[in-house]
């Protein structure tokens, strides 16, 4: 990462910020973008950039000129039985979850092309994606539209900028707070997961921050799952 410039939407918690944390550990300089103006908690030297996904238009003059990586990590976790979910439900994760990111990629495509040895981009999907599981219906869907985008987009920008995906089960995070609101849920939780434990942002940080790095350069249009062995595997116990 040491040299590369990344922009990272959506940073100012859980998975979004564990990867800013990391890339800049490892020499990256980071382009923050989210709509949380505290960020005392972000590693010293990111710049932070106000910026609503769903509300605002993206601020594209705060872009450097070059841009060797992009990561949208902005998500929904909308758990409802289909009979109570409104239009409006699929509307709100659809903007949120595909729309946004459509948005920052249009307008980051310049400065992600004039990276000197390629640019990487990364967004996030879900196990329920390739998985099926019940009250998921309106995130799986905005997320499944995701997937599309990443191998529609990876096929149409190469070979300048590779598209890829992070696909995690449920992770300990403020957005998923409600499901893991106590021992007995989160307990529960990691006994549904293969590996046992429910992931940690760092977990999936860690796959997001491989695919913007230079270790990455020959994979492009891939979901990649970090899920526990969830979305492959069945315990039969």
């Amino acid at each position: 990462m040491n040299g590369k410039t990344i922009a990272v939407v959506g940073g100012s918690s859980g998975i979004g910020r564990a990867l800013v944390q990391r890339i800049t550990n490892e020499g990256a300089e980071v382009h923050h973008y989210s709509r949380t103006r505290e960020v005392s908690q972000m590693p010293a030297g990111v710049r932070h950039h106000p910026f609503d996904a769903v509300a605002d238009p993206f601020p594209a003059d705060t872009l450097p000129d070059r841009l060797d990586g992009l990561a949208y990590c902005p998500g929904s976790i909308r758990l409802r039985p289909i009979a109570r979910l409104t239009e409006q439900d699929f509307l709100e994760d659809f903007q949120v979850n595909l729309l946004g990111a459509v948005k920052v990629i249009q307008a980051a495509l310049k400065a992600l092309k004039k990276a000197e040895s390629g640019a990487s981009v990364v967004l996030f999907s879900t196990v329920a994606v390739q998985t099926g599981m019940s009250f998921h219906a309106a995130v799986a869907s905005a997320k499944g539209a995701v997937e599309g985008l990443v191998r529609s987009l990876a096929a149409e920008l190469a070979p300048r900028i590779r598209v890829n995906a992070v696909a995690p089960s449920l992770t300990d995070t403020q957005l998923a707070g409600s499901l893991l609101a106590d021992q007995g849920r989160r307990k529960a939780a990691a006994e549904r997961h293969p590996l046992q434990r429910v992931g940690s942002p760092e977990d999936i940080a860690s796959a997001a921050a491989f695919l913007l790095g230079d270790s990455a350069s020959w994979v492009t249009g891939q979901v990649i799952a970090v899920d526990g062995g969830m979305g492959s595997t069945r315990l039969f116990r």
